[in-house]
């Protein structure tokens, strides 16, 4: 068990970074799952999830510290009103560049999920990229729904996989230490006053290379985007 980030310790939450190769829950009948994780080091008697992470998937997450904060957040979560943007590397040559990722999302075979042309409840999700060194795409993504594997699916629809992704990335997922999928910035008000945070990959050869890290510095405020409305 590694030492817990405490990125932000609110009165009602907390802001953590979770490592990639975590589960969020429990695996068997070790209490070893992220949030217990977060629970056991915080020394919190009460600890609420709010959302949560893919195993491969690092970065920024909350937790409310008492039922009132976590009802809040949840009203937030429905409503569409908690920004949140990610970071991913692909190495296969997109589609487009950038633009807008949209459809129902179907379950598939061996735990996997497609995207679908049906627009009955959509996954959303919008996105830039960037050129790196060594034919790598940097994408900067914003979902506006929070379907399982959304933006893993997005990205696999265009035909850029996630590197290092060990379902939709299987051919060359052996050559990566990590999936590079990162929860990087979050944007929301919480009772009347505006948090913001933003927070780098810490890991991942891909994430720390001299191309990815000098784009990031473009990166620092991904709210204030020329985001298109999303209708």
């Amino acid at each position: 068990m590694q030492p817990i980030n405490f990125i932000s310790d609110h009165d009602d939450f907390i802001i953590v970074e979770k490592p990639a190769d975590v589960n969020f829950h429990d695996e068997g009948d070790i209490n070893n799952g992220f949030f217990n994780q977060v629970k056991k080091q915080g020394k919190f008697d009460d600890l609420f999830p709010i959302h949560r992470l893919d195993k491969m998937t690092s970065g920024l997450i909350i937790f409310a510290k008492n039922l009132s904060a976590a009802q809040t957040f949840q009203q937030l979560f429905e409503q569409h009103k908690v920004e949140k943007y990610y970071l991913a590397i692909s190495d296969k040559k997109p589609k487009k560049k950038q633009g807008l990722i949209k459809g129902d999302m179907e379950k598939s075979r061996r735990g996997m999920w497609k995207l679908v042309r049906s627009q009955e409840k959509p996954a959303i999700t919008q996105f830039f990229s960037y050129p790196l060194t060594a034919g790598k795409r940097l994408y900067l993504l914003k979902p506006h729904s929070g379907k399982t594997h959304q933006i893993r699916v997005a990205l696999t629809s265009i035909g850029s996989p996630i590197s290092g992704d060990p379902i939709y990335s299987t051919h060359d997922s052996y050559k990566e230490k990590r999936g590079y999928l990162h929860a990087y910035a979050l944007n929301f008000t919480f009772n009347e006053q505006t948090y913001r945070y933003v927070l780098p990959p810490s890991f991942g050869e891909a994430f720390l290379s001299e191309s990815c890290q000098q784009q990031l510095t473009q990166l620092t405020e991904p709210w204030s985007f020329p985001w298109p409305k999303v209708k």
